[in-house]
């Protein structure tokens, strides 16, 4: 995780092994906005999302079915420069079968030098991840078990987990309801 953040892959000799990775589905997005009470209303009016919640940093979660989020939307202060946009992809996730999956896609990402960002478990949400660099320095995110909205709501903030590593998510698992 030093250094250069942009990925060290694609030697001469190629990738080491077989990718344990098998995304089952896109799963969400999240990226800068320079008016977030405007892209809120965008994705909530135009597009049909509703918010879920926000997180201690501001973040704002908008969800479309199940899953606690489609879309997160994060305030920037960076202005608009002529044609191009003020906002940024702050990383796409995909969505893999389980935590054992990540573990070995983890253990893959490291062999070939593929910078990781961060794993263990966030908060809203409460989805295990690992979130990694492409080559080119874009961010990608490999998660499971991404709480489902239905019937009991919102997972409330106090039961959210914080890890730092995807082995302390594992031995501190969340309740599977609230």
């Amino acid at each position: 995780m030093d250094g250069d953040k942009r990925g060290g892959l694609g030697t001469e000799t190629g990738y080491q092994g077989k990718t344990p990775v098998k995304v089952k589905k896109f799963g969400h997005f999240v990226y800068e906005v320079s008016d977030i009470e405007r892209s809120v209303k965008f994705w909530t009016e135009v597009m049909g999302f509703e918010v879920t919640e926000s997180n201690e940093l501001g973040i704002v979660f908008l969800h479309y079915g199940a899953d606690h989020h489609g879309i997160g939307l994060i305030a920037t202060d960076a202005k608009r420069n002529g044609e191009l946009p003020a906002s940024k992809l702050q990383h796409l996730a995909l969505e893999v079968e389980n935590v054992e999956t990540l573990l070995a896609a983890r253990d893959y990402l490291k062999r070939n030098n593929v910078p990781i960002v961060f794993e263990g478990r966030k908060g809203a949400g409460s989805n295990y991840g690992l979130n990694f660099l492409d080559p080119d320095g874009n961010q990608f995110e490999l998660y499971c078990e991404m709480d489902q909205l239905g019937a009991s709501g919102v997972r409330p903030s106090k039961q959210w987990q914080r890890a730092k590593t995807l082995e302390e998510a594992i031995a501190k698992p969340l309740p599977k309801s609230w």
